[in-house]
């Protein structure tokens, strides 16, 4: 029992010290940056309070206006990620399709590349392809794509969407080729076919998975920067930045470190509840065999 427990710590110490080492302690050395009036440059750090907090909350439209479009983008591209990739799951794991196998690989082939050059592609293709689409085919609405809020907003959500869309295809896959082929054999029996048989069997069934995919999603969305800062660098005149290069440019463009981390700890709150409400709903939904 000893010699079990001592394997045990062996193995668990080197992750878990390397947790302790990259996640809580910076965490908590910014939750104290957090009260100060640190630039991020020299030694001189003033403690001031909550009066980074304050400023935030009642002067900084910046933020807020990041805020609400974070929250539009991430509602937007949760919704559209999870029904398309289930979609995709079902078309795939259907006894009718054929070569599932290329298709699985072709989905998945966008979530390998990097989001900076994504974002840096995708750029040049709103740029440029879709402009001589404008100008062939005589199509106002994709000219000067990504120079509005609006067609930044959608060019965001396309070129998440199409990345992310195939990591939770496979997702969705592992979830449904879990459950019993004789549940659903039993289903048929009973009338439960095409879409009744989704609506009453499969998707109660795939719940566990669902909460899985809409936890990662909903994190994922709220983090997003790389394909913000490489596709439009939050413009036209910050209209389509995110919370992320927001806190970024209030750390690294003011060299206000203190207010930065301290709009990192709002953040951390606001989607640490988002998440727990999302896993709270899903949860109760979930059913067991």
């Amino acid at each position: 029992m000893k010699q079990s427990k001592k394997l045990f710590w062996t193995f668990l110490m080197p992750s878990l010290v390397s947790f302790l080492l990259v996640a809580v302690i910076p965490m908590f050395i910014g939750i104290f940056y957090s009260f100060t009036d640190w630039n991020g440059m020299n030694n001189q750090i003033n403690f001031v309070g909550f009066q980074n907090y304050i400023k935030i909350l009642t002067n900084d439209p910046g933020f807020i206006n990041a805020f609400v479009f974070t929250l539009k983008y991430a509602v937007v591209e949760v919704i559209l990620v999870n029904v398309c990739a289930l979609a995709l799951a079902l078309f795939i794991t259907s006894k009718y399709t054929p070569f599932s196998g290329f298709f699985k690989g072709a989905f998945f082939l966008p979530n390998l590349i990097g989001g900076i050059l994504l974002g840096f592609i995708w750029q040049f293709i709103f740029t440029k392809g879709f402009s001589s689409i404008a100008a062939t085919f005589n199509l106002p609405f994709f000219d000067k794509w990504l120079s509005t809020t609006q067609t930044g907003f959608l060019g965001l959500i396309i070129v998440s969407s199409w990345q992310s869309i195939g990591y939770m295809m496979l997702i969705y896959i592992a979830g449904l080729t879990s459950i019993s082929e004789e549940v659903l054999e039993a289903a048929s029996i009973d009338g439960a076919v095409g879409f009744k048989k989704l609506k009453y069997i499969t998707l109660p069934l795939l719940m566990p998975t669902v909460t899985v995919g809409l936890f990662m999603n909903i994190a994922g969305a709220f983090k997003v920067f790389d394909q913000n800062l490489s596709l439009t660098s939050g413009g036209p005149y910050n209209s389509t930045q995110m919370i992320s290069l927001n806190i970024y440019n209030t750390a690294y463009t003011y060299n206000d470190l203190g207010a930065a981390q301290a709009k990192a700890i709002i953040f951390l709150i606001v989607v640490g509840c988002i998440a727990f409400i999302e896993l709270y709903l899903t949860k109760r939904n979930e059913v067991e065999i």
